[in-house]
C-alpha cells in the first residue's frame, strides 16, 4: 500500500508542475513550483521503484495518469478544450494502464506459484 501512496504523490507532483508551467508564463515565480514539482515527482518515482514496484507498471501509471489528469485539469483551470475524441483518448489511456497492471499482477502470481 505504501508504494501506491508514494506513486499517487509522484503523479500529483508531476501534474502540479505541468499545470504550473502554463501559469508561469504570466507569473514567473511559478517556475519555482515547476522545479520543485518535477524534482519531487522524480524523487517519489525513484522511491516507488526502490520499494519494489516494477518499472513498466510504475512509469506507465505515472505517465498515463499525468497525461489524463493534466488534460482534465487544464480544461477546468484554463478553459482549454476537452473534446469527445480527447475523452476517448483518456479512456484508452486508463484501459492501457489497467492492462499493464493486470498483466503485471498475473505474472507476479505466476512466478509465486512456480
Amino acid at each position: 500500500m505504501k508504494k501506491w501512496l508514494i506513486l499517487i504523490g509522484a503523479i500529483a507532483l508531476e501534474v502540479m508542475a505541468t499545470l504550473s508551467l502554463k501559469g508561469a508564463m504570466e507569473h514567473p515565480a511559478l517556475y519555482i513550483v515547476v522545479a520543485i514539482g518535477y524534482l519531487g515527482s522524480f524523487m517519489a518515482l525513484s522511491l516507488v521503484l526502490r520499494a519494489g514496484m516494477a518499472l513498466g507498471v510504475a512509469y506507465g501509471i505515472w505517465g498515463a495518469s499525468g497525461v489524463a489528469l493534466t488534460a482534465v485539469l487544464s480544461s477546468l483551470l484554463f478553459g482549454e478544450p476537452l473534446t469527445a475524441l480527447m475523452g476517448l483518448g483518456i479512456v484508452l489511456i486508463i484501459g492501457g494502464v489497467l492492462c499493464v497492471e493486470l498483466g503485471s499482477q498475473a505474472e507476479h502470481k505466476k512466478s509465486e506459484v512456480a
